[in-house]
């Protein structure tokens, strides 16, 4: 990973938009700095589109998107995007599933989240869990106390084992029926509200973000910057980015604005 004062001028100068994770990317310590929070304000009134592409549920993304300085926010891990509709005071969601499967895979995930409960003690449903449409969050260490990833990786392999496809956040571990992720529901953002092929146009694209749930896009985006916590994984992290910052969470982030604003 290069600093990401190394980017070159040219690319920096040619970034259209930004797409950056949430939580230990844009917060610190749990919280949405002023200056993280302004840093996306200033990106925007820039002329970058900004959109966050989190793990956090439905019901947050519900008040990102209309709320925050926002173009629009991915969520859930790729289960679905929404976006305020300004022209008709609406908020815009689509989700990948349908209705009824979204409330059918839920009822599925009982089994797994009381086996998990049973099975890793210390871990905890994410206090999230009740505005989430369609995954299942498993707290490790946003309000518990932080287990040893041998545990955590149980967490993901019990996931795993009743068919659920499982990722590591920063926080929580998510799991969810179904073959996406946080780059899949990007893609098809962008291409249904902006007209824009990503796999044509990721070099005026960034994304940043901190830990291996962010490994897609990662790996998908030259552009990637990973805040200076994203070494906390180590070789954990199968697809690492391209640049890193300096400072740590919502620092970082702040750093990547800069840096861009300045160019």
């Amino acid at each position: 990973m290069k600093p990401v004062a190394t980017m070159p001028a040219p690319v920096v100068n040619g970034i259209r938009g930004v797409f950056c994770d949430i939580d230990d990317t844009l917060t610190s310590e749990g919280r949405l700095t002023a200056r993280a929070y302004a840093a996306l304000e200033r990106l925007r009134r820039a002329g970058k589109l900004v959109i966050p592409i989190t793990g956090r549920p439905a019901g947050w993304c519900d008040h990102i998107a209309r709320m925050w300085p926002v173009d629009a926010v991915v969520g859930e891990n790729g289960a679905f995007y929404f976006y305020y509709d300004a022209a008709r005071r609406k908020l815009a969601q689509r989700f990948l599933f349908d209705a009824a499967t979204r409330f059918a895979n839920r009822d599925r995930m009982i089994a797994v989240r009381e086996r998990i409960l049973r099975e890793v003690p210390g871990c905890a449903l994410a206090s999230d869990q009740l505005y989430r449409a369609a995954d299942l969050a498993i707290d490790f260490c946003e309000d518990v106390p932080r287990l040893p990833f041998a545990e955590v990786d149980r967490i993901v392999e019990l996931m795993r084992a009743a068919g659920m496809t499982a990722k590591i956040s920063s926080i929580h571990v998510n799991g969810w029926f179904g073959d996406y992720d946080k780059l899949g529901m990007t893609r098809i953002l962008m291409q249904e509200r902006y007209d824009v092929d990503l796999a044509c146009e990721e070099a005026r694209y960034l994304f940043v973000g901190d830990s291996p749930n962010d490994a897609p896009m990662f790996k998908f985006f030259s552009n990637s910057v990973g805040v200076a916590n994203v070494a906390d994984f180590g070789a954990r992290l199968a697809n690492p980015p391209a640049y890193v910052t300096r400072g740590r969470s919502g620092a970082g982030f702040v750093e990547v604005a800069e840096r861009l604003l300045g160019a």
